[in-house]
């Protein structure tokens, strides 16, 4: 799966929340200042020639849909997150986020067990 540019990760995010829309509904969902039309469109060209999105015609226009799931997305960048930054160690990933968060041991023992329910 190919890597997506912070502008191109933004316009996903929306197509994600919102599962189809247009490229005028992209610019409605984005903060001020708004891109150009022209801007967002291509984006979504490149999501398209990446194979994250594709689209169906209605009328003149195209209303666009993800291809590839959130959380598809979401593992593969955290794999590639703890093999570039954490020599493959998701122990050594956790011992830095605690560290760098300063999260107590009741914490860590709380996000132990919700990890453990929700593999149930």
């Amino acid at each position: 799966m190919k890597r997506l540019t912070k502008a191109e990760e933004e316009v996903m995010q929306l197509l994600w929340k919102l599962e189809r829309a247009n490229v005028a509904a992209l610019i409605d969902q984005l903060p001020e200042p708004k891109p150009a039309y022209n801007t967002v469109s291509t984006i979504v060209r490149i999501l398209e020639d990446k194979g994250f999105v594709d689209h169906e015609k209605v009328g003149k226009g195209h209303i666009y849909f993800p291809l590839v799931k959130k959380s598809e997305y979401g593992n593969q960048s955290l794999n590639k997150l703890v093999d570039g930054y954490f020599q493959g160690s998701f122990q050594s990933m956790v011992s830095f986020f605690m560290k760098k968060n300063d999260i107590s041991l009741q914490e860590l023992e709380e996000i132990m067990k919700s990890i453990k329910e929700e593999g149930r």
